[in-house]
């Protein structure tokens, strides 16, 4: 995911990867759209910890965008033609 993220190459918009921000690591977030990434394994199913952090970062005006691996690998145009989506919608 990283490799099609970086540098801009989702259209014009900026994106870290691995960002510490309160208490929590964030997989891959835009801040210009306030617009954090998840990349899920079947680990993180209905995880009471990501409902809480999901809350946190809620309050704070993010908008949270939640991938499950398989998809990112299998479908990854789709994950980006989403991802496109939030963004233009933000």
């Amino acid at each position: 995911m990283w490799r099609l993220l970086r540098d801009r190459r989702l259209s014009t918009f900026k994106f870290r990867r691995q960002v510490p921000f309160k208490n929590y690591i964030l997989d891959f977030v835009c801040f210009e759209k306030r617009l954090m990434i998840e990349i899920d394994g079947s680990q993180h199913a209905e995880s009471r910890r990501d409902t809480v952090r999901d809350a946190a970062l809620a309050a704070e005006g993010f908008a949270i965008a939640r991938y499950w691996n398989n998809d990112v690998l299998q479908q990854p145009t789709s994950v980006l033609e989403d991802i496109l989506a939030k963004l233009a919608g933000r």
